[in-house]
């Protein structure tokens, strides 16, 4: 099931407002190419992800990720995402992304829940670490 949402998104290059498809059949969050070489500095991986596809016998390999914060009506939230050239969509927020950050898919009102005490918590958590 998808809920595709138009969301602010931030780099250090700057911000752009995206569509993103949330697709809870997706495990990473991935973004098209053109779009993460406007907003940041892609990282190169050391060692490339091959992924599977909705086709059995096709793989898409990755080698290199971003990390961008976006926003969901002004909850900040942010992560690392897959770079893939020529995908269809602007973004795509994979199960990973919405387990972290506990959002939820309601398909009723094709809409996603945002909890802002659980994003406040995780950030507050993240800054206690370093």
């Amino acid at each position: 099931m998808i809920i595709r949402l138009p969301l602010r998104f931030e780099g250090s290059k700057g911000e752009k407002m995206l569509y993103a498809l949330f697709d809870s059949g997706a495990t990473y969050s991935c973004i098209n190419d053109d779009m993460a070489e406007q907003l940041e500095v892609v990282t190169p991986m050391h060692t490339p992800m091959r992924l599977a596809t909705a086709s059995s016998s096709t793989f898409m390999e990755i080698t290199s990720r971003s990390t961008l914060d976006f926003y969901h009506e002004d909850v900040r939230l942010s992560d690392e995402f897959m770079v893939v050239p020529g995908l269809s969509e602007d973004v795509i927020i994979g199960a990973n992304t919405m387990q972290k950050w506990r959002l939820k898919l309601d398909f009723e009102n094709d809409n996603v829940i945002v909890d802002p005490r659980v994003a406040k918590g995780i950030l507050i958590n993240l800054i206690r670490k370093d």
